[in-house]
């Protein structure tokens, strides 16, 4: 008896970064095992991105109230068609479809669950505070309503689990740590190399240091641009042949802003700004990089970390990445703080350690990657913690929890 699941989210926009991303690769997994997934979203129905999602998409928009995307055609549709899903799965928080999802759900017999994707983080609270403020004029009859009567909200990892708690004194939910990951890249190396280098020859025979995802504050871009420029100054012949890849959409203040930077730290020559890439050409981004870099002041998960191990690709990470540990524990990567002086500590180590030694960490980053972030991994443990919580019982219980791999335990 397969289970019926609905994902909501504020957009299937694959430019919004790693939740949508994480969705679909999970609903793929659970499709696959038996389980019809489903989508909702506040998108506009005649949005390009909606006609291209890979799932059956309800798109309730367009929407309106700025980045909070109000749309009243969600809460009536909830209600009604809420018997057609054993379970919704709301993705993300601070957005109207949150909240829609309390509204028309609370008190009935449809059970929720929660991925907060690392918004309740207080990194936000210290480097936003008038937001913050706003939040909390919000958060007693908003979200804290949402967490509290869910029958369960999913952490990726026990810092997020640690780190939610510490946004709001007003803060009461069943908490439950699942696995997270992505899908293994497909075996097409070569194909995928060729996609990428047809765009970018220059890229063919060089040392390239990749940053893929949202260009964004948090990421910590501006400690690249800034850390790559003075070990360049001060060891030239250690960066001769190096190239700074920056794959994601660069078009906004932040991007445009962050390029200025470049030129005027003198990094230009060795920059090449991709924009978003997908499919072929973002493996292929992975396949010729030689490391991956996220010095993030706050970072929940980071699917691009997991897609880069999972391409055999070490990365070089600040201890804000909330799967850092791991990272550490298995040596797959390097780990600094979140400041200038570390990720320029953390490009030294990369540049000055031995080919055999790094060729070794590609084939621990691999390593890592299949035992803690495989999307199996994730689809089980999302199924695990339905379970737990009594929404999958008897024969179907006894089935699911025998699929391939082991369930997994907290970490």
């Amino acid at each position: 008896m397969p289970l019926r699941i609905l994902h909501v989210i504020s957009s299937v926009n694959p430019q919004g970064g790693g939740p949508i991303e994480g969705l679909v690769q999970l609903a793929r997994v659970n499709g696959r095992h038996g389980h019809h997934i489903e989508v909702a979203s506040l998108d506009d129905p005649k949005a390009e991105w909606v006609q291209r999602c890979p799932l059956p998409c309800h798109a309730m928009g367009p929407s309106h109230i700025g980045k909070y995307r109000y749309s009243p055609r969600l809460v009536p549709w909830l209600q009604a068609n809420r018997h057609r899903y054993d379970v919704v799965i709301v993705n993300g928080i601070w957005q109207y479809h949150a909240f829609a999802v309390w509204r028309a759900l609370s008190g009935t017999s449809t059970p929720y669950f929660v991925y907060t994707h690392g918004m309740l983080d207080p990194w936000f609270k210290r480097h936003y505070p008038l937001k913050h403020l706003k939040k909390w004029l919000f958060w007693p009859w908003g979200d804290y309503r949402l967490l509290r009567d869910a029958a369960a909200v999913l952490f990726t990892s026990e810092d997020e689990r640690r780190l939610a708690r510490q946004s709001f004194w007003l803060y009461r939910c069943k908490e439950v740590v699942v696995n997270y990951g992505t899908s293994v890249p497909p075996d097409e190396a070569d194909a995928q190399r060729r996609a990428f280098l047809s765009r970018f020859p220059q890229l063919a025979d060089t040392r390239n240091l990749l940053f893929l995802g949202r260009l964004h504050e948090k990421k910590g871009v501006d400690l690249l641009l800034q850390a790559l420029a003075a070990v360049r100054t001060r060891q030239p012949a250690l960066t001769e042949g190096v190239r700074l890849v920056m794959a994601g959409p660069a078009g906004d203040d932040y991007g445009q802003r962050m390029q200025q930077l470049a030129t005027q730290l003198g990094l230009d020559d060795i920059t090449v700004w991709t924009g978003m890439v997908s499919g072929p050409e973002k493996w292929g981004a992975f396949r010729c990089a030689e490391a991956f870099a996220l010095p993030s002041h706050q970072e929940n998960f980071g699917i691009s970390v997991a897609e880069s191990l999972a391409c055999g690709v070490p990365v070089l990470i600040s201890n804000q990445v909330n799967i850092w540990r791991e990272i550490e524990q298995d040596r797959a990567g390097l780990v600094g703080d979140d400041t200038q002086a570390a990720t320029e500590a953390l490009l030294l180590q990369w540049l000055a350690t031995p080919v055999a030694e790094w060729q070794a960490m590609r084939t621990q980053a691999q390593a890592c990657f299949n035992a803690r972030f495989h999307i199996d991994r994730a689809a089980e443990s999302l199924i695990h913690a339905m379970q737990q919580q009594g929404l999958v019982q008897g024969p179907q219980a006894d089935t699911l929890a025998s699929q391939p791999g082991p369930l997994p335990t907290p970490r």
